[in-house]
């Protein structure tokens, strides 16, 4: 058995392996095998994923804090874990949740994120062999006492379904959203765009749906967000979703707007196509309230600087900066994982 403080220290350890210069060329590797393995995982997006990795989940004083809050099982269980592939690494959090809290993670790493999961938890194995007795990678989850897994809403159907019988997270969509006062800023909307166009809009907390005064003019948001046109530009995954967008939205005749990258429709809907972003107006800011809360199951984070009685609000630029306590679906995966 591994005691807590020797789990948290070797997941210490790898954060420092992960930002160390000596190891540069290993973290070189990983990148490029990454991106070789998904081409929606650049270079920039491998590495950004690493660093938040390193710096936000496995920096000493924040995951000593964020560990003691929580008290240790009774025993260790084994947790099957089917995880996201949207951006690099985004199954990392079960698996340390799991490992820290002292289980045995059944890791089942999407095939879009093979590569980053088995690096980074082979590395710390490296670091702390013991761990090797308490990480397995598997297809089938069939032996697992209880299960986490992050999916679309059918592939939550199909979760509910087959793992009913035993304690279970199981996720579905989400999307984030902004509400805009239309007062902010050059430097919050060129953050703005950061929300929204991060990892390429994949991920949940990823801006998709605009929340903005009557009659508001997206021409400062647009020039805000100009110099970001050469990333999306020559991404040809991107840019093929974007010519596609375009080309239904100009065949339907959907009324748009179109900076060349990066398209304005009016919509409820709260998920928007990739190159798509949505929006909706509003007459005053109290009446954004009673559809936020309405929708609260769907939403990840609310970007504003606007005051509103609403949960997962955040600063501009923030989204893709969460914290350890930044739990998926405002479920805390480490006090489900603390019952046992």
């Amino acid at each position: 058995m591994i005691s807590r403080i020797e789990r948290i220290n070797a997941f210490i350890d790898l954060g420092k392996f992960i930002t160390n210069p000596q190891n540069e060329p290993v973290i070189a590797e990983w990148i490029a095998r990454a991106n070789s393995k998904n081409n929606w995982f650049t270079p920039e997006n491998v590495a950004r994923s690493l660093g938040a990795i390193a710096t936000q989940f496995l920096n000493a004083d924040k995951l000593t804090a964020w560990a003691a809050q929580y008290p240790e099982p009774g025993s260790s269980k084994k947790i099957g874990v089917v995880m996201a592939g949207n951006i690099p690494a985004v199954g990392f959090h079960d698996a340390l949740s799991v490992l820290v809290s002292g289980h045995i993670l059944m890791a089942k790493p999407s095939s879009d994120d093979q590569f980053l999961i088995h690096a980074l938890l082979d590395t710390l194995v490296q670091i702390e062999p013991a761990f090797g007795d308490y990480i397995q990678f598997v297809e089938r989850l069939n032996d697992a006492d209880a299960y986490i897994a992050t999916g679309s809403d059918n592939t939550a159907r199909y979760f509910h379904y087959y793992f009913a019988k035993k304690p279970n997270i199981i996720r579905k969509n989400r999307t984030s959203v902004a509400v805009l006062s239309g007062e902010e800023s050059v430097e919050e909307l060129r953050a703005l765009g950061r929300d929204v166009l991060q990892y390429f809009g994949l991920g949940c907390r990823n801006v998709s749906k605009l929340y903005v005064p009557a009659g508001y003019d997206f021409t400062k948001f647009y020039e805000s967000i100009q110099d970001l046109d050469k990333t999306y530009l020559h991404h040809h995954k991107y840019f093929n979703n974007y010519e596609y967008n375009k080309s239904i939205f100009l065949v339907n005749r959907v009324p748009h707007f179109d900076n060349g990258f990066l398209i304005l429709t009016e919509s409820k809907t709260l998920v928007s196509a990739i190159s798509v972003l949505h929006y909706e107006t509003y007459e005053s800011i109290g009446k954004i309230e009673q559809p936020l809360q309405e929708q609260a199951e769907k939403i990840q984070c609310v970007v504003t600087d606007t005051p509103l009685n609403a949960s997962g609000l955040i600063a501009f630029g923030k989204t893709q900066e969460p914290t350890l306590n930044d739990y998926a679906d405002a479920v805390d995966t480490m006090a489900f994982l603390a019952k046992f």
